[in-house]
């Protein structure tokens, strides 16, 4: 005669999953460690010149790690399925508002530089300001656009085709940004290395849906 098992308490009683970060909150989470790190920045600084351009490099710096997870996200999920790459493409819409709020944060900091320095406007032409203001323009679009209901109204195509151009019109950008910058300091060069290893990882992913359509 075999014994009957009892049922196992643990799935009998189990444990209350702890509630996910997500949509919303998420942003709201991180506009506030955001705005915390600019802030922070800015009265580290000896003065209130050195602190906003303090500001300009750590918001440069956070914006960088937002945009590369955005950038990456839906790659990753396909090439390494998992729990972590699959929450992060499920808030890859939140991820690029904060890129956005962080951008934001940025752009506020270089004005405010600016107003302090005034040399400073007067010293940049129209065309060192190019990619600056093509970064901008495509990160306002891809913002605006994150509305679900102008994702509605343009459809599935021409929103993915705004998207994938401004996605990688802002990483061209970033790519000019940094790579010009070697020659002053070797460090740049890091940055650089990480946008060349995303672009292959987006390229990879890409040939490989494409592999397993056919």
């Amino acid at each position: 005669m075999s014994k009957q098992h009892s049922a196992s308490p643990i799935r009998e009683n189990p444990l209350p999953s702890p509630r996910r970060v997500g949509g919303w909150k998420l942003f709201l989470m991180l506009a506030a460690l955001l705005m915390g790190a600019a802030g922070a920045a800015y009265l580290l600084g000896p003065d209130a010149v050195e602190g906003s351009r303090r500001a300009i490099r750590v918001t440069a710096r956070t914006s960088f790690v937002l945009f590369l997870a955005a950038f990456t996200a839906s790659s990753f999920a396909s090439l390494l399925p998992g729990p972590f790459t699959r929450a992060l493409l499920r808030e890859r819409r939140i991820v690029g508002l904060s890129f956005a709020f962080s951008h934001l944060l940025h752009a506020i900091a270089i004005y405010a530089f600016g107003q302090l320095n005034p040399e400073f406007w007067p010293s940049r032409s129209p065309l060192t300001n190019l990619p600056g203001t093509l970064g901008y323009v495509s990160i306002l679009l891809l913002a605006v656009t994150s509305h679900r209901g102008l994702v509605r109204r343009m459809g599935p195509t021409a929103w993915r085709r705004l998207h994938v151009t401004g996605m990688w019109v802002i990483a061209a950008v970033f790519t000019y940004s940094y790579f010009k910058r070697v020659p002053m300091n070797y460090w740049y060069a890091v940055p650089s290395a990480l946008l060349f290893t995303a672009v292959v990882v987006r390229l990879i992913a890409r040939r490989a849906q494409a592999l397993r359509r056919n």
